[in-house]
């Protein structure tokens, strides 16, 4: 158990399908490493968010659908910054792999503000 809590990250933002998200990943290539950038939006989480946790990251680049799977306590992942969250209504966005282009955005997220808290103007404020 030690390993498994040596490898767990604590500063993980609260991600959620629907989510457009900006992966940090460490590449090694020929005795070098870099970081390169992955952004797409989340399609789905599995296996929650613990060490097993993974999510799955698509975007289109030049009309062609890619996507990536990220376990999300990986070393490899130096960061995840999430750009912006979209308004869905399924845990798995799975019906984004037929849709392209226009048909693929998702709405805005519109956070609810109750009425009590809404700013309003009384009648001894307007006289």
């Amino acid at each position: 158990m030690t390993i498994v809590n040596e490898q767990v990250k604590t500063d993980l933002p609260k991600i959620r399908p629907g989510s457009i998200v900006r992966v940090h990943q460490k590449i090694e290539e020929g005795g070098k490493t870099r970081t390169q950038i992955f952004e797409g939006v989340i399609i789905a989480l599995k296996h929650g968010t613990g060490v097993s946790g993974t999510m799955t990251v698509r975007k289109e680049s030049q009309g062609v659908g890619v996507e990536r799977v990220f376990p999300l306590h990986s070393p490899n992942v130096v960061k995840i910054e999430i750009i912006e969250n979209k308004k869905v209504r399924r845990a798995k966005l799975y019906y984004l792999r037929e849709l392209t282009g226009k048909r693929a955005r998702l709405k805005k997220k519109t956070d609810f503000v109750p009425k009590d808290e809404k700013e309003t103007i009384t009648d001894e404020e307007v006289k």
